[in-house]
């Protein structure tokens, strides 16, 4: 049994994430913003006692140093940042509008929060069994893909990227693994009925690709489907 740590996981990705790795018999320590309407997230932890919910705002410092307190040096073995947000509505983040309070809003979650989490839980991670930290990103925030629209979401998953490429190099000497998982275009709130992917089909291609995942594949920025994404 691993024990795993899995932000916005009241819903999509998140959510179908910690189905999967609860039925797989791991621990899993399930953050969300709003605990009380997380009706799916807290049906789950009801039904399981290797489920426990906790109230976490990723983008306060303040709120991820009380999760820290409650779980204390608890070992960590796999720690998923999977919070994120699309930023302004998209006609505001663009080269002809900006709407600058919501991009800053969007780096806040999608950028340093993951980064903040990494530094929180970085003693737990160290302690765990073939530690790994997985950041949900996305192939908008590659430059090799061509996409003219979201300027803040694309700039703020294209810095985590860069971020997250930084801590692996220098966490590999702990033994932590660091990977950046592109999802896939999935039926989501922010992808739309139209999208590509269920969410159900995106969390077992992640939970693959992390299964998968080692030293020898530190920061890599990887697919859902196993395959790797050009940067």
């Amino acid at each position: 049994m691993q024990t795993v740590l899995i932000t916005g996981a009241n819903r999509g990705i998140g959510l179908e994430l910690t189905r999967r790795y609860k039925a797989a018999g791991d621990r899993v320590l399930a953050c969300c913003r709003e605990p009380a309407r997380a009706t799916a997230l807290q049906a789950l932890a009801q039904a399981s006692p290797n489920v426990t919910v906790y109230g976490v705002r990723v983008s306060e410092g303040a709120s991820v140093a009380a999760f820290a307190a409650q779980i204390g040096d608890t070992p960590i073995d796999l720690l998923i940042n999977n919070a994120g947000m699309a930023g302004p509505p998209i006609q505001k983040q663009s080269l002809e509008e900006m709407d600058f309070d919501g991009w800053a809003e969007a780096f806040a979650v999608n950028t340093m929060a993951p980064l903040r989490m990494l530094q929180t839980f970085r003693k737990n991670l160290a302690a765990g069994k073939n530690p790994r930290a997985v950041t949900i990103t996305s192939q908008m925030g590659a430059i090799a893909f061509p996409m003219p629209v979201m300027y803040a979401y694309c700039s703020s998953k294209g810095a985590v990227n860069k971020v997250m490429k930084m801590a692996a190099d220098a966490l590999k000497r702990e033994g932590i693994t660091v990977l950046l998982v592109h999802p896939g275009f999935v039926k989501t709130d922010m992808g739309g009925p139209n999208a590509e992917i269920t969410p159900e089909e995106s969390a077992a291609g992640i939970a693959s690709v992390i299964a998968n995942a080692s030293l020898a594949s530190t920061g890599k920025f990887m697919k859902w489907n196993g395959e790797e994404h050009p940067w």
